[in-house]
């Protein structure tokens, strides 16, 4: 099942629950706007290269549109559509005041030159940067941008409409980007799954972790799991796996990660192939890389008690079923991974007021606001008696619902 269809019947089953009217809930799974445009640049060569470059934006009911940008060859306008309406209601569970967008350009990063890159980044934002700003929608990095991305979008856009660095997040810290913000989506992992194992009264310390993934999200989480004396004992990435039944060394293992561009060949445990790391024995199971990894094929072969849905969209509505049956705790990914955009909020917060935060507070204010969603997320599913994932899609979509009909949707 792709991420549209299973994020629209994640809603749909919402909506049910929350009883909405039809014509209300027909409005709220409709974009409210996407934008197309034709980004033309002279490549280094001399000849002309055009792309595609779009942004669907969702829902403003709640405030400003927020999603990433990402450069990658195969933007499939579906998945695009799902994670810009997955943005609306991740915003709206840990209730910052934002709407959900979503948005790229179809190519292939790896293989631009940096000037390259740089000319497409500000094309695209001359077409569109009359249709994003601070209070209208704000981009932020994603697969393939990075902070670097941002500071060409916030200069571009400053040309029109002057200085103006609460535009874009993830900036890089001289630019008004806020400290914390790097490590704030495996920050707030820690914080929710510290939020989960205290309701069934356990903590971090003395679990053993399997983390699927080892990119930002993935190695920062390893990293503050280990801290708080969690044991990881298995890892993988793109170029491996590699496990160690009494835990990894995870400072060694993010040195070798960043020596080797991956964790393939690392001595400090035994290697692993990546497909079985999904079903490896642990505690807690973390999927930090892509969608749709745990579906009816392996659902059944998982034995980790508790998932903390790092990555978007990680298991299928069909693996769900199933792990339910099994007693299988599911953490969902609006609530786990809504680390990033919360940290992305506080920095545009520190750009309108001009008054920078320190890390500490930073820090403090993400585990208030995760602790916080954790526990709304929980009366939601008392209230409707429904698992963590319904209960994360009723409360997102009931506060966009109550927005929406506050401001008068029918006028």
């Amino acid at each position: 099942m792709n991420a549209l269809a299973a994020t629209n019947r994640n809603f749909k089953h919402a909506a049910k629950l929350l009883g909405l009217d039809s014509k209300l809930e027909k409005s709220l799974l409709i974009p409210f706007r996407e934008i197309k445009v034709e980004c033309t640049i002279p490549k280094d060569d001399g000849t002309l290269a055009s792309y595609v470059g779009f942004r669907v934006q969702h829902d403003n009911a709640r405030g400003p549109m927020k999603g990433g940008i990402r450069y990658h060859p195969e933007v499939d306008p579906d998945e695009v559509n799902a994670l810009a309406q997955l943005m609306t209601w991740k915003t709206a569970v840990a209730n910052i005041p934002y709407g959900g967008a979503k948005g790229g350009i179809g190519c292939t990063p790896g293989e631009l030159s940096l000037s390259e890159l740089e000319r497409l980044t500000r094309v695209f934002t001359q077409k569109i940067h009359d249709l994003i700003g601070i209070h209208t929608d704000v981009p932020a990095p994603d697969m393939g941008t990075n902070p670097q991305t941002m500071a060409w979008i916030l200069d571009e856009y400053s040309k029109f409409h002057g200085y103006s660095p609460a535009v874009v997040t993830g900036k890089p810290v001289d630019l008004g980007g806020s400290l914390g913000r790097d490590a704030a989506t495996g920050r707030g992992v820690l914080f929710a799954t510290e939020a989960l194992l205290a309701e069934y009264g356990k903590s971090i310390k003395g679990q053993r972790f399997v983390i699927q993934g080892f990119g930002n999200v993935g190695s920062w989480a390893a990293q503050l799991i280990n801290e708080a004396g969690g044991k990881v004992v298995a890892v993988s990435d793109v170029t491996g796996a590699v496990k160690n039944s009494n835990g990894l060394d995870i400072s060694k293992l993010l040195k070798h990660s960043s020596e080797n561009r991956g964790i393939k060949g690392f001595d400090g445990g035994d290697s692993l192939d990546p497909n079985s790391l999904l079903t490896e024995d642990c505690d807690v199971l973390i999927p930090a890389a892509l969608g749709g990894v745990i579906n009816r094929e392996n659902a059944n072969d998982i034995r980790a008690k508790f998932i903390i849905e790092a990555a978007n969209h990680p298991s299928d509505p069909e693996a769900d079923e199933i792990l339910a049956k099994k007693g299988v705790v599911i953490l969902p990914d609006i609530l786990a991974n809504c680390g990033g955009v919360t940290v992305s909020y506080f920095e545009w917060v520190q750009n309108i007021q001009g008054f920078m935060w320190d890390e500490n507070k930073v820090n403090s204010e993400l585990k208030t606001y995760m602790t916080r969603g954790f526990n709304n997320v929980k009366e939601m599913c008392k209230t409707h008696n429904c698992d963590l994932r319904m209960g994360a899609f009723s409360l997102g979509v009931n506060r966009v619902a109550r927005a929406t009909v506050l401001r008068g949707w029918e006028a």
